[in-house]
């Protein structure tokens, strides 16, 4: 017999980001993100006065992560540089690829960089009352280019599952995001590389299908 959850409502509480009636959360700190910046010697610079400071922090609601069910929940970013280079979440693929995911800003300006699995970047901007839709088989990491918190509700497939790795195999994302000309700007990451024809073929294997 098929169990019935119970519907719900999780107020957002934008000062804070924190979402009311959320099952889990965890916070990231800045010490959690060394390695992730281009500029090492400010990162250790601000490591002092940062280290203990929140980056960013989820709260969500996952009533399963059964194929058919969705996960919600609330980012809450803090604003900063580390060099000239904006703060940013460390970003993940799903491990079923193929899931889409969407966002959708509450407060603050952001940006959502994505990377194909062969390289192809694209970046959209997430600014209050903006869906962002992350289509399949992207990479994505969220960047605030604000001068206040970022906050955004993001929704993905609860049978989604998130891969981390996939960046820093490749030497972090193709493009980086930092300041430049009174805003942001894209430059490339020198360290970056490619990723195998084989990983590649197998993260389009998951769907049975390889975009045209």
């Amino acid at each position: 017999m098929t169990r019935l959850f119970e519907p719900i409502g999780c107020k957002v509480d934008l000062s804070t980001g924190a979402m009311a009636n959320a099952t889990g959360s965890y916070q990231k700190r800045f010490r959690d993100l060394d390695g992730l910046y281009a500029d090492a010697a400010a990162f250790e610079a601000m490591r002092a006065a940062w280290g203990e400071r929140i980056a960013y922090e989820v709260s969500e609601f996952r009533p399963t992560e059964q194929s058919g069910d969705l996960i919600f929940g609330v980012t809450r970013m803090a604003p900063g540089k580390v060099g000239d280079e904006y703060f940013m979440t460390r970003g993940h693929i799903h491990n079923q690829a193929d899931r889409p995911e969407i966002y959708y800003g509450q407060k603050g300006h952001g940006l959502m960089l994505m990377e194909s699995p062969e390289g192809e970047v694209r970046i959209v901007p997430v600014d209050t009352q903006t869906v962002c839709y992350v289509p399949p088989f992207w990479i994505h990491r969220s960047i605030n280019v604000g001068d206040d918190d970022l906050v955004m509700l993001f929704c993905y497939p609860a049978d989604s599952g998130q891969d981390y790795e996939i960046i820093a195999r490749s030497g972090g994302m193709r493009s980086r995001v930092v300041a430049g000309d009174g805003g942001w700007k894209e430059v490339d990451n020198p360290d970056w590389r490619p990723r195998d024809a084989k990983l590649i073929s197998a993260l389009y294997g998951q769907s049975g299908t390889v975009p045209a």
